[in-house]
């Protein structure tokens, strides 16, 4: 039988990403409490600094992880949480089993995770999401010399083209389905923020000869047993483009499963929180992507926020109040620019698959007018990815929220839930 471990501690952290890890540091430099960081990756570092060949290589994250390992906090990595035990208790599965995390004050700092949208022949083997093929490649996947199109919405996009280029891929081409209009009037505004100016020349410079264009995207995917070729739009002009690899994503949609697991009041697909971060249960606050998708700079400093109001330093948290209106001024700019257009909605076909996990397809739930009641139907969220996939489809196809979570959150071994 495999064995139950037991943690205690003052402030736990649950995601090892930009937000957990400044909470952790800000937290410890303001207090004597016992400070714990929960992630399921083997390192620290989240999606946006996930390692490469088990290395860290953006130095603000490497400093960052340095002065959380000088200071006394607790860091469990491998560490999947997946069910509450009581108000001030956490269950988490590890490769020794079940451990039980027992807390006084709780700081959720979950992240975000990749949209897809289902499109005719999406599931193909060699599309990934855009994140998803970038993280294969930190762990060795070979793309030198394969033609590559990136495609979705986000500035994320450029970002994973940057990389995978520098990887020796032929990056054919971006395909950003967002207007040029609405890209150009972000553009303009991005002299309030100089950082995120320079951000963007560097990362454009990086792609030099790779084509970026607006208004376009796929409406579907061909292949025998593999991606050969995928159609685009653009304009009302349609062509066929043969590639070997498609790096698709939607933008980001916040996890907020154990938030909504442990009744935080969510809204709109975000937590809700005040402006030191609490959320609507107490001794619980939140930070990061779960409360809106703003970036990792308003991460950051929601994350510094969210671990000095856990140690009672409110006052030191008003000094920051300015800068964080801003940052969040920005991500709703943001946000506004790449927002999906309309025709996203109609890609899929009667056949095509939307539940990936179930193999349910957009004819079938056609016939319902809820999640809830396609779930109990046809199985659609029920799967692996427990609805991750396919709640965040169901939103823009439907309208639909998923308000149905249900421990555990995660896939987990069958005898670390008898224990």
């Amino acid at each position: 039988m495999k064995r139950m471990d037991k943690i205690d501690t003052d402030i736990l952290i649950v995601g090892g990403g930009a937000a957990g890890m400044s909470a952790a540091l800000a937290a410890s430099q303001h207090s004597d409490f016992r400070i714990s960081v929960v992630d399921d990756n083997p390192q620290l570092g989240g999606q946006i600094w996930r390692s490469e060949m088990g290395k860290i290589k953006s130095p603000d994250a490497r400093k960052l992880i340095e002065k959380i390992k000088e200071n006394r906090i607790k860091i469990l990595t491998g560490t999947q949480v997946y069910a509450q035990e009581d108000d001030t208790c956490l269950l988490a599965e590890t490769r020794r089993g079940t451990t039980n995390i027992h807390f006084t004050k709780l700081i959720l700092a979950t992240g975000a995770r990749e949209r897809f949208l289902p499109f005719p022949n999406w599931t193909l083997p060699n599309i990934f999401g855009a994140g998803g093929l970038q993280a294969l490649v930190k762990n060795g996947l070979s793309v030198e010399n394969k033609r590559v199109i990136v495609a979705g919405t986000g500035p994320l996009l450029l970002a994973v083209a940057a990389y995978l280029k520098s990887k020796g891929a032929n990056v054919l081409f971006i395909a950003e389905q967002a207007s040029r209009g609405k890209l150009l009037k972000f553009g303009v505004g991005l002299w309030r923020n100089p950082n995120k100016l320079f951000q963007a020349v560097g990362l454009r410079s990086r792609l030099f000869g790779v084509k970026y264009m607006t208004d376009c995207f796929i409406t579907s995917a061909k292949g025998n047993g593999k991606l050969e070729a995928i159609n685009l739009t653009r304009h009302g002009k349609n062509w066929l483009v043969e590639c070997d690899y498609l790096a698709c994503g939607f933008h980001l949609v916040p996890n907020i499963e154990l938030a909504s697991l442990i009744k935080c009041k969510v809204k709109s697909g975000n937590v809700v929180v005040n402006e030191y971060q609490e959320t609507s249960v107490a001794d619980v606050f939140c930070a990061g992507e779960p409360t809106g998708i703003e970036g990792v700079d308003l991460s950051l400093l929601e994350g510094k926020i969210a671990g000095l109001s856990a140690v009672g330093k409110k006052e030191e948290v008003r000094k920051l109040l300015s800068k964080c209106i801003k940052l969040r001024r920005f991500a709703d700019n943001l946000n506004t620019a790449f927002s999906l257009r309309d025709e996203l909605k109609s890609l899929s076909k009667s056949e095509t698959i939307v539940c990936r996990c179930e193999d349910v397809s957009f004819d079938r739930l056609k016939a319902f007018s809820s999640f809830r009641e396609a779930k109990m139907q046809t199985r659609c969220g029920m799967g692996a990815c427990q609805g991750r996939i396919c709640g965040a489809a169901t939103k823009v196809l439907f309208d639909w929220e998923n308000t149905s979570f249900r421990p555990p959150i995660f896939p987990v071994k069958l005898g670390n839930l008898t224990e």
